[in-house]
């Protein structure tokens, strides 16, 4: 006797594999057509892994109080953060999830990295006060990429709507560098807060900063543009801290200052109708 209702058979897992966490099927273009492809590219995503053990390891180390190499550690995230994408380009190695993957690095390394070096390092003294103010820089560093994630393809690239996470981390960093052998007390944690914080706000305002993507590296410059460089780099050579200090400062505040010099005829306008109605 026959059963008329048979059971189906279940087709096997397009994806098994011999392990049960080793492929990953993701969907590509390929001219003009979308085909799913196994695995992920490894060059630009080596980059992003290295990034991302570079904010892991500086957080281990303002753990233990070495808050010069924690401070390094995020200046090496910030060069292999910018190498990844570019590798990615020019390898034709562009992938949805090499995008996603650069997106949690950053967190972790511009995001909670200079949050926690810098309350290890100072704002600890500030009880609460300490917590709320590493807390504003991380929540914001991760709504900042976060915003510019879903804007991919909109905006601009010429300009970043808001800081750049690598640059902020680069002010946090570069304080804790300049004065990591120092012991802060709440004289310095105070101000180092209110840095904190403000750099975090920043990350989420609507200032538009230069990406700096429209220089032709490839293009002719003047002489003394080189000798400029040169001078940098003798610099650099002097004192690091001091000078990557100055440049992410200038370029963080570069922004605001170009907003308030655009807007100050109304800035005052508004000024001296308040003062008049007083």
């Amino acid at each position: 006797m026959t059963n008329d209702t048979e059971t189906p058979k279940t087709a096997p897992a397009e994806d098994d594999g011999l392990l049960p966490f080793d492929e990953h099927i993701e969907e590509v273009s390929e001219n003009g057509e979308k085909v799913r492809r196994r695995g992920v590219y490894l060059l630009p995503n080596l980059f992003t892994t290295a990034a991302l053990f570079a904010g892991f390891y500086a957080i281990v180390a303002a753990m233990h109080g070495s808050f010069e190499s924690a401070a390094i550690a995020i200046f090496v995230a910030m060069i292999l953060d910018g190498l990844d994408g570019r590798v990615a380009r020019l390898t034709n190695t562009s992938s949805a999830f090499g995008e996603q993957y650069d997106s949690l690095s950053d967190m972790v390394s511009f995001g909670l990295a200079p949050a926690l070096v810098i309350f290890s390092w100072s704002l600890h003294d500030l009880g609460k006060l300490g917590w709320a103010a590493a807390f504003i820089y991380a929540a914001c560093a991760a709504l900042r990429l976060a915003r510019f994630n879903t804007q991919i393809g909109i905006v601009d690239k010429k300009h970043f709507v808001g800081l750049a996470s690598p640059a902020a981390a680069a002010i946090i960093a570069s304080i804790v560098w300049m004065w990591h052998s120092s012991s802060p007390g709440e004289w310095a944690a105070i101000p180092a807060a209110l840095i904190t914080a403000l750099v975090g706000l920043l990350m989420v305002s609507n200032f538009r900063y230069s990406s700096f993507k429209s220089i032709d590296f490839r293009g002719r410059v003047p002489f003394v543009v080189m000798l400029l460089i040169v001078f940098v780099f003798a610099i650099l050579m002097i004192d690091q801290a001091a000078v990557l200090l100055v440049m992410s400062v200038v370029y963080g505040l570069s922004a605001p200052a170009v907003w308030l010099w655009r807007h100050r005829g109304a800035l005052i306008g508004r000024f001296r109708s308040g003062k008049s109605d007083q």
